[in-house]
């Protein structure tokens, strides 16, 4: 990591008057320098109460999103536009809009990872993090739609007891663990503690011992007396752990656990957006305004 670029993005920063927020996935040196460093839920708390003018996001194209939803009057950045996820272009606003029509009486929860299009048409947000709380604040008798993530809304089903209509969508690097690699994982490391995301596939969230978020693993690492583990979610992750539990040991559940959007942003591009307040996130009133309700409600939720 060049310290000077370090320093420049410093100084830059300062002067803006901006923060820099980062997701766990993002580059060892892009989470250096971040002022905050977080899962999806933690972020958008940030987000609702920084005092910063600027707020630069690195993460993916929904968090920037989301960001400026909170925040109408703040210069929102995200320093590679081409940073975004798959999971959230499965669903589109036109496509929710005709399954409301089927099912008139539901309530519409949509996992942040989505574009403020779909967020606008959802009653509700959650996160891994509070999915749980999220769909059970929901009265027993409504229907509910969860979109995108079906396996974060099987993972759902399976605590709360709730059937809900899950949407046919993925996260392609969480959806690509297979048994058999988990299997092999645990063949190598015998008696080692497992801890996946809820975005893995419903077989291997069965088989881990412990499903959370990022946050939620991180928070489990940190207190638990094992000394090894192995761990379902990017790559990213693992330099956050050790960071946070350098005696520990992290062994990946499988080989190339990697999310390519989220290792866009480098030291350069961040330096870029700041020295150019480049790649501002806007987006449209009347969207953000109902996108905004739907995170509100989402935000006020314990």
């Amino acid at each position: 990591m060049s310290q000077d670029l370090v320093q420049v993005i410093a100084e830059k920063k300062q002067g803006l008057n901006a923060v820099i927020m980062a997701h766990f996935y993002q580059l060892p040196e892009i989470q250096d320098v971040a002022d905050f460093v977080g899962d999806s839920l933690q972020l958008a708390k940030q987000a609702a109460e920084t005092d910063a003018q600027v707020i630069v996001f690195c993460g993916v194209g929904f968090m920037a999103e989301s960001a400026k939803i909170l925040n109408p009057h703040k210069t929102v950045i995200l320093p590679d536009i081409q940073a975004g996820c798959p999971m959230a272009d499965m669903a589109d606003a036109n496509a929710l809009r005709e399954m409301k029509q089927q099912h008139p009486d539901a309530v519409v929860v949509s996992y942040v990872n989505t574009s403020a299009e779909v967020k606008a048409e959802s009653y509700i947000c959650c996160t891994s993090a509070n999915a749980v709380q999220v769909v059970n604040s929901i009265p027993e008798n409504k229907e509910i739609i969860f979109v995108p993530d079906k396996n974060l809304g099987a993972f759902i089903e399976s605590q709360t007891g709730r059937k809900m209509i899950l949407w046919e969508g993925c996260c392609p690097v969480h959806d690509a663990l297979t048994s058999s690699q988990l299997e092999e994982q645990m063949r190598i490391h015998p008696g080692v503690k497992v801890a996946v995301h809820p975005e893995c596939p419903p077989e291997i969230t069965r088989m881990a011992d412990v499903v959370r978020s990022t946050a939620g693993i991180l928070e489990y690492v940190r207190h638990s007396p094992e000394q090894e583990f192995i761990i379902g979610t990017e790559e990213g992750f693992l330099y956050t752990l050790q960071k946070a539990c350098p005696k520990k040991k992290f062994y990946l559940a499988r080989a190339g656990f990697r999310c390519p959007d989220m290792k866009y942003i480098t030291l350069n591009k961040l330096n870029e957006a700041l020295n150019h307040i480049q790649y501002q996130t806007e987006v449209r009133e009347d969207i953000r305004s109902k996108a905004y309700q739907a995170l509100e409600r989402m935000l006020t939720i314990k």
